[in-house]
């Protein structure tokens, strides 16, 4: 069986004038080229990419043979047909047409899925749609298509918005959504527990975000949040704090290590951040914590969390 091709080998197989184009644009996990077609026969070979056609110019019968089926239909601007990804298709149609083609790729349709399910998808499939007339695919489609010509601030996160959009009402309405069978209560595995408590170890002195832990597993930042807290009992963001703070309070016991640099060690953005959620952690500043534990370790005791002192009702804090 033969690769999919990528969208841009796509004239090699249908050839036509290309249009707009989103090559040069960086836009990340979707695409757009439109094309002027004269009346053709021809197989598309199976895409890595969903694709979705939308119609601009022109009025032709339509004759398309997916999964061993034809259909048929009139085709004029407004309409759209969807094409599922690694899936060959015959098309057969007579007139001159203007097309738009966005190309969604497997990555992101599946990222998404699995944020609105809140489960690990196994595979998305667009159902065998030759004709829809469905005003919110064509909008977007044609904010996509505006945005191939536009340099405004933000293109990119323009992009990525309208496209999931797109994508989510692409699930609701046209999509066979398959998950994969996964732990019932949703958890991570140990071996995946044992990977992300390394790495978020490893990597305390550096900004650590939702996103970039849920690569480390290679899933979704939902999913992974939802899979974490069912772990670990606390959200992500809260392990990472704990983790830092029970670093800050080993690192204490070096009495010659600024408490300043033990800051910037465990990932606090400055003194200040780490003395505020030390003291609601252990009961006490850093620096108190330090004096404590100093004197515990010269009497060959344990360094224990201890109330602040109190005087006259008042905290008083140590620098």
């Amino acid at each position: 069986m033969k690769e999919p091709i990528c969208w841009q080998d796509l004239p090699d197989y249908v050839p036509g004038r290309v249009g707009l184009c989103s090559k040069a644009q960086g836009w990340n996990n979707v695409a757009l080229r439109s094309y002027h077609y004269q009346g053709q026969d021809v197989i598309v070979p199976a895409m890595r990419d969903f694709l979705l056609v939308g119609y601009r110019n022109g009025v032709t019968p339509m004759q398309r043979r997916f999964d061993g089926r034809w259909s048929r239909e009139t085709l004029s601007p407004g309409a759209a047909s969807f094409l599922t990804r690694a899936q060959a298709a015959h098309w057969t149609w007579q007139e001159d047409i203007e097309v738009t083609h966005v190309y969604l790729s497997a990555d992101l349709m599946t990222q998404v899925a699995s944020e609105i399910y809140g489960r690990d998808i196994e595979e998305v499939e667009l159902e065998d749609v030759l004709r829809t007339q469905d005003p919110v695919v064509t909008n977007a489609m044609g904010a996509l298509a505006v945005e191939t010509q536009s340099e405004c601030l933000g293109g990119a996160l323009y992009v990525d918005a309208v496209s999931r959009g797109l994508i989510i009402h692409l699930l609701r309405n046209y999509a066979i959504v398959r998950m994969r069978v996964s732990d019932a209560k949703g958890a991570l595995s140990r071996v995946q527990q044992r990977l992300i408590t390394d790495f978020i170890d490893q990597h305390l002195s550096k900004p650590l975000d939702l996103a970039q832990l849920a690569a480390v597993l290679g899933m979704t930042p939902c999913l992974f949040a939802r899979s974490f807290k069912a772990s670990f009992g606390i959200p992500p963001y809260s392990f990472v704090m704990q983790r830092r703070l029970e670093k800050a309070a080993e690192l204490l016991k070096k009495p010659d290590l600024p408490i300043k640099m033990i800051a910037v060690d465990c990932g606090f953005s400055d003194q200040a951040h780490l003395t505020r959620l030390f003291r609601r952690k252990f009961g006490a500043p850093p620096s108190q914590y330090r004096l404590t534990c100093g004197q515990s370790l010269a009497v060959g005791g344990s360094c224990r969390k201890r109330p602040p002192r109190r005087s006259g009702g008042q905290v008083r804090e140590s620098s």
